[in-house]
C-alpha cells in the first residue's frame, strides 16, 4: 500500500492511527539552510518538537526513526539544533539507539577558521528495544578464511582432557560501520533532474530500511521531498506513507513513486 499525502505534515499526522507505522526514514529541513521551491518557512524549535512528539505517537513499539539532520553555522559557529532535536526526542520517550555519520566523499562545506565539514548526523531513534536489526555485511574483511580464534581453543571435559573447541572461518565480509560513506546527488544528475536542493540519495535510503524494517512493514516519511524514500519503499517490498508540504514537489514525487 502506497499513501500518498499533501499538506503540512503535522496536520496530515493526525490521520495516521497510533502506533502504526514501523518506521520512519527521513531528513527534515536543516536550520532554514536552503529554500525549497521559493518556500523558506520558519522551522523553528516549536514546529520540529510536535513533529517528533508526533513521531513517537505514530511508532509503534519497537519500531524506529531515522532523522537525518544538520546544522546551520551562524557567526562561525554551528547552532547545535541537531542535538536539540535529539535530545528533545529522548524526553518524547524514545531511546537513541545510535548516533550514525554519513560522510559525503564528493562533498566538503568549505570554512576558513575549521576544518571542512563532510558529514551529517542520521540518529536513530527507537521506540523500546528496536524490533528489527538486518545488519549488512559489506565491509571486507582482512581475516577472510581464516579460523578465528573465539576465546580459548581447548575445552576442558569433565575427566579432565581437554578437546578442541570447534572453529569458524571469518567469512569475506563483516558488519558494516555506523559510519556511511554515501555520495551526494549534489546539483547535477537526480537532483537537477528532479529541480530539488537537497534530494536523499537512494542507496542511503534503502539501506536504512533494509537494516530497521522488514518486507510488508509500514514506512513513513513526514518530509518526503522528491519521493526517494518512497521509492526506495516500494523496491524493497514495503508498505510507505509520504507526507509533503509543497505541492510542486509531492507531484514530482508521487510521478516518481508511481513509474
Amino acid at each position: 500500500m502506497i499513501s500518498l499525502m499533501q499538506g503540512d505534515c503535522l496536520e496530515r499526522m493526525k490521520e495516521i492511527p497510533d502506533g502504526s507505522v514501523d518506521l520512519t526514514v527521513t531528513s527534515p529541513p536543516y536550520d532554514n539552510l536552503r529554500t525549497y521551491n521559493g518556500n523558506n518557512e520558519q522551522w523553528g524549535d516549536h514546529v520540529w518538537r510536535d513533529v517528533i512528539a508526533s513521531l513517537y505517537r505514530v511508532t509503534i513499539d519497537g519500531g524506529v526513526v531515522v532523522w537525518v539532520v544538520g546544522d546551520a553555522t551562524i557567526k562561525g559557529s554551528e547552532t547545535g539544533t541537531s542535538f536539540k532535536q535529539a535530545l528533545h526526542a529522548m524526553e518524547c520517550g524514545f531511546r537513541l539507539h545510535d548516533t550514525m555519520i554519513w560522510r559525503k566523499p564528493n562533498f566538503a562545506n568549505p570554512a576558513s577558521t575549521r576544518y571542512h565539514q563532510v558529514f551529517e548526523y542520521m540518529f536513530v531513534f527507537s521506540k523500546g528495544a528496536p524490533r528489527v536489526f538486518n545488519g549488512i555485511k559489506d565491509r571486507p574483511n582482512k581475516y577472510a578464511g581464516q579460523i578465528g580464534s573465539y576465546g580459548r581453543n581447548t575445552v576442558t571435559q569433565a575427566d579432565g582432557s581437554k578437546v578442541v573447541r570447534s572453529q569458524k572461518s571469518n567469512g569475506q565480509f563483516g558488519m558494516r560501520h555506523n559510519v556511511w560513506d554515501v555520495t551526494t546527488t549534489g546539483q547535477t544528475g537526480e537532483s537537477k533532474k528532479f529541480s530539488h536542493p537537497a534530494m536523499f540519495p537512494l542507496s542511503l535510503a534503502q539501506d536504512h530500511i533494509i537494516s530497521w524494517s522488514n518486507e510488508g512493514d509500514t514506512v513513513l516519511d513526514p518530509f518526503l521531498g522528491s519521493g526517494t524514500t518512497g521509492v526506495a519503499a516500494k523496491n524493497l517490498g514495503r508498505d510507505f506513507i509520504g507526507i509533503e508540504l509543497d505541492e510542486t514537489y509531492f507531484n514530482i514525487a508521487k510521478e516518481r513513486i508511481d513509474d
